[in-house]
C-alpha cells in the first residue's frame, strides 16, 4: 500500500466515523445501525482506495464501478440497494457539511427490486410451536438448570407473539417488566423511543412461571441471591443478558423439534406473525404501526396484503351478488 492510499484510507475511516456520529445524535441511529452502515461504508472505501481515490474525491462513475463490483461478486440486488442508500446517505451527508462541493451519488440508479412479501407463519404453526415448547417445560425428571431454560423459551415465545417486541427489544427487557400487576410494558425502541406495549394473560403468565421458577433455585447465600438480576433474560455474556443470536439458535432447535421447517423460523418471522394475524382479525394498520414501532406507516404497509385477502373474503363471502 502506498504512502498516499494509507493517507486516503485514514480520511475515509475518519470521514465515516464522522458520519456515524451524526447518525447517533441527530438521528438516534442504535448500535446495530450504525454497524451496518460502518460495515456497507468501509467496503466502498476499500474499493475506492483499491483504484486510487477516496470518499472525498470520488466521481459518479467510480460509484457506478463499484456498483458493478458488487453485482460481480454475487450480491443479491437487495443487498446491492442497501449499500446505495448508504452510500447516498453517506455523500448528501459529506455535502451538507462542505467537505465536498458536490454530490456524486445524487444520480445513481439502483437495481429494481420488488419488495418481497413477509413470511408469515400460520396460526396453527404457531399454536403448534408454543405447545411443543410448553410440552419440554413440563417434562419430568428433568435437571432445574434445563427446565428453566424451557420455561424461558416458553416466555419468549407468549411475550415475542404477545407483543411483536424486535428480537433485540425483547431480549433486553428488564426483569421489572414482568410485574404481577403489569398490563403495559414500556419498550424502549429503535432511536431509544419509548412505546407502550399490552400484554396479554399468556404472556404474564408464562413471566410468571419462569421466574418462580429462577426463584426457586436461588439459594440464599449465593451470588445469584445476593444480587437481583437487572434483566428478565440474563446471561453471563457481555451484554449482561440473552443475546439475539442464542435466542435464534434455540427457536430454530424448538421449530425442527415442533415438526416445522427450522430455516423458516426466526425471531422476525414471529413478529410478522403477530402483525398479519392482529390484521387478519380486522385490527388497524395504525395501530398495529404504533404496536410494531415503526415511524413511518409505509414501513407496516408491507403488511397490507393481509388486509387485501381479508377483504377479498369479505367480498367473496357477505357480498349479496357474490357467487354461492
Amino acid at each position: 500500500m502506498t504512502r498516499s492510499t494509507t493517507r486516503t484510507a485514514t480520511s475515509d475511516a475518519r470521514l465515516i466515523e464522522l458520519f456515524l456520529d451524526m447518525l447517533a445524535a441527530e438521528q438516534g441511529a442504535g448500535d446495530n445501525t450504525r454497524a451496518a452502515y460502518r460495515s456497507d461504508l468501509a467496503d466502498l472505501a476499500a474499493f475506492l482506495a483499491h483504484h486510487n481515490t477516496g470518499l472525498a474525491q470520488a466521481r459518479t462513475q467510480a460509484l457506478r464501478d463499484y456498483l458493478a463490483d458488487l453485482d460481480a461478486r454475487g450480491f443479491k440486488s437487495s443487498s446491492v440497494a442497501r449499500r446505495l442508500s448508504s452510500t447516498r446517505h453517506l455523500f448528501r451527508f459529506l455535502l451538507s457539511e462542505r467537505i465536498r462541493d458536490d454530490d456524486p451519488a445524487a444520480i445513481l440508479s439502483g437495481p429494481r427490486r420488488g419488495r418481497p412479501l413477509p413470511k408469515v407463519l400460520t396460526i396453527a404453526d404457531v399454536d403448534r410451536l408454543l405447545g411443543h415448547a410448553r410440552e419440554l417445560a413440563q417434562q419430568p425428571d428433568q435437571s432445574e438448570a434445563r427446565r428453566i431454560r424451557a420455561l424461558r423459551m416458553v416466555c419468549l415465545l407468549e411475550v415475542l407473539y404477545a407483543t411483536g417486541l424486535r428480537v433485540s427489544e425483547l431480549v433486553s427487557l428488564p426483569v421489572s417488566a414482568a410485574r404481577r400487576d403489569a398490563r403495559m410494558i414500556v419498550v424502549r425502541g429503535k432511536g431509544d423511543k419509548e412505546r407502550l406495549v399490552p400484554l396479554n394473560d399468556a404472556a404474564r403468565r408464562a413471566m410468571a412461571d419462569y421466574l418462580d421458577a429462577v426463584a426457586a433455585v436461588a439459594a440464599p447465600g449465593t451470588k445469584a441471591a445476593a444480587k437481583p438480576a437487572k434483566w428478565l433474560f440474563p446471561s453471563f455474556g457481555e451484554s449482561g443478558h440473552l443475546t439475539r443470536q442464542h435466542f435464534a439458535r434455540e427457536l430454530k432447535e424448538l421449530a425442527a423439534g415442533a415438526g416445522l421447517p427450522a430455516r423458516a423460523i426466526s425471531p422476525h418471522v414471529l413478529r410478522h406473525a403477530f402483525a398479519s394475524h392482529l390484521l387478519h382479525n380486522g385490527a388497524d394498520l395504525r395501530i398495529v404501526q404504533t404496536l410494531l414501532g415503526h415511524t413511518d406507516i409505509s414501513t407496516t404497509q408491507i403488511y397490507t396484503h393481509v388486509v387485501e385477502e381479508r377483504l377479498k373474503s369479505l367480498v367473496r363471502d357477505l357480498h349479496p351478488l357474490a357467487e354461492k
